[in-house]
């Protein structure tokens, strides 16, 4: 955490833009993304109180065709602070069943900022 940008943790403004650009666009480079979703904290809290979240980080998913390991490097480029799991089709069904704090950002953005 030392190295974390604190201001840049719970900063939607700033956090999202990252997932949804420079780190899909990174990932595609190996394997299409076919879904992003956010769960964890700001999967259970409504975003306009994410500022009660300062100082934890994201859960976010990314679904490909295939999953890729070691991802967090992408992740603390930029010093941010994101839980980052590639996963495929198939292991998204069964975390999508047993957790229902969960938001897909993309190809559906059903986040209400």
């Amino acid at each position: 955490m030392s190295q974390i940008k604190a201001e840049a943790i719970w900063q939607h403004e700033l956090v999202l833009p990252y997932i949804l650009e420079n780190l899909k666009a990174k990932v595609e480079v190996i394997t299409p993304v076919r879904a992003i979703y956010l769960h964890g904290s700001r999967g259970r809290i409504v975003p306009n109180e994410w500022h009660k979240l300062e100082g934890k980080d994201w859960d976010v998913m990314m679904v490909c065709d295939f999953p890729i390991v070691n991802a967090q490097v992408w992740t603390t480029a930029l010093n941010y602070h994101i839980d980052l799991t590639i996963t495929t089709e198939h292991k998204i069904k069964n975390f999508l069943k047993n957790n229902s704090s969960v938001i897909e950002l993309f190809p559906n953005c059903k986040l209400e900022i």
